[in-house]
């Protein structure tokens, strides 16, 4: 599926191929959380990180978020792009996994489907005050879930092989 996405303010544009386009995970880390903002969780996607195309590349900046808050001493790995102008958060790539990029959903324009279950993940690091779905389709994990975004996709007939 192309994904078409931008920041808020439109100086950055960006397209690309998703396999996994179903927004299902949300994650409550520090990262998260506090370089997204809003209700304590973002949504990341799967797509194909040759597939990416940008306009407006001038105004992206990159954050490597400390994975070690709240001391603050290791960097992670992944960079997260924003718009330098807006601050927008694009999407994540980590040269661990060079092939992929992980766009937030809250930065996409394309229709998206509604997940048929939600996996609220690194709960371990939610604050008190945000409130968690609860439900039969609603699963939790203290840390990382026990399916990567593209098995969810598969185990369900929803990846786009």
């Amino acid at each position: 599926m192309k994904l078409t996405g931008s920041c808020h303010c439109g100086v950055v544009r960006f397209t690309c191929e998703s396999k996994a386009p179903y927004p299902f995970m949300h994650c409550y880390c520090s990262i998260c959380r506090k370089t997204a903002g809003g209700g304590g969780h973002a949504v990341n996607l799967h797509a194909d990180a040759e597939s990416l195309r940008v306009e407006g590349e001038e105004h992206i900046t990159i954050y490597r978020a400390f994975i070690d808050h709240p001391e603050r001493q290791e960097r992670s790995q992944g960079e997260r792009r924003f718009c330098s102008q807006c601050g927008s958060a694009l999407w994540v790539w980590d040269p661990g996994w060079p092939e992929l990029i992980h766009p937030f959903a809250s930065a996409i324009d394309t229709p998206l489907n509604p997940a048929p279950d939600g996996y609220h993940i690194m709960l371990d690091s939610k604050p008190a005050w945000v409130p968690v779905p609860e439900g039969p389709h609603e699963r939790h994990f203290p840390g990382y879930p026990d399916v990567s975004l593209m098995d969810w996709h598969r185990q369900r007939g929803l990846a786009e092989e």
